[in-house]
């Protein structure tokens, strides 16, 4: 990743370079990745019985 990219990534999430003190590149790209599927849709969800013959 370069640095145009990884500050664009932070803009995109609204922080502020005082925000990037206490974060890691690792925990923005974490937080990029979780915003980006926000919006998607599991055809499937487990239920209990699933967890048990897991």
């Amino acid at each position: 990743m370069t640095t145009p990219l990884f500050l664009l990534r932070c803009v995109q999430l609204g922080l502020s370079m005082a925000d990037l003190d206490l974060l890691s590149i690792g925990l923005v790209n974490d937080m990029f990745t979780e915003r980006e599927n926000d919006d998607a849709e599991y055809d499937y969800r487990a239920t209990q019985g699933d967890f048990d013959s897991f």
